[in-house]
């Protein structure tokens, strides 16, 4: 393949890697996008003339740069970055807290299969627990046998 061509190949895999990258996130495409780029700086200062080869390396190196200021800069507050993102504010959501904990011993009904984990009834109340011992079908008595720090875990009743 002919340097020029292998520069210009390089530099549309990088752009083109580095792009995928956010719609496919992991990190992997961002990096071998990167790889593509600093090869494609290497192919320039190997195959250019004297000032040519300088100025594309500092040419990649400056719109690199460029590209993450903008990046970081711009792209959360844009139309794709917030179809990416979840819009609910974690503000809605709260955890269980001990001020709501049933006495232990309080018997209730499974709600879902505790396997080990799952939801039951109490008082009313739909409660997160864990199955101490065997699993436990849905529709099943189950008894509270010891909660801690919003942990609650029940047994057969």
């Amino acid at each position: 393949m002919e340097q020029i061509s292998l520069y210009i190949t390089l530099l549309l895999a990088g752009f083109i890697l580095i792009g995928t990258e956010i719609f496919i996130p992991g990190g992997i495409l961002g990096i071998l996008g990167s790889v593509a780029w600093i090869s494609a700086a290497v192919v320039g200062l190997r195959s250019f003339p004297e000032p040519w080869n300088m100025l594309s390396a500092f040419a990649l190196l400056f719109v690199g740069i460029l590209t993450f200021i903008v990046w970081i800069r711009y792209f959360p507050k844009s139309r794709v970055s917030k179809s990416l993102s979840l819009a609910a504010s974690t503000g809605d959501f709260k955890a269980h807290t001990t001020d709501d904990d049933l006495p232990v011993g309080t018997v209730g009904e499974a709600v879902s299969t505790l396997r080990p984990s799952g939801i039951a009834k109490f008082e009313g109340k739909r409660v997160d627990v864990v199955a101490d011992g065997e699993w436990i079908e849905a529709g099943q008595a189950v008894k509270i046998s010891s909660t801690s720090d919003g942990h609650v875990s029940v047994v057969k009743a």
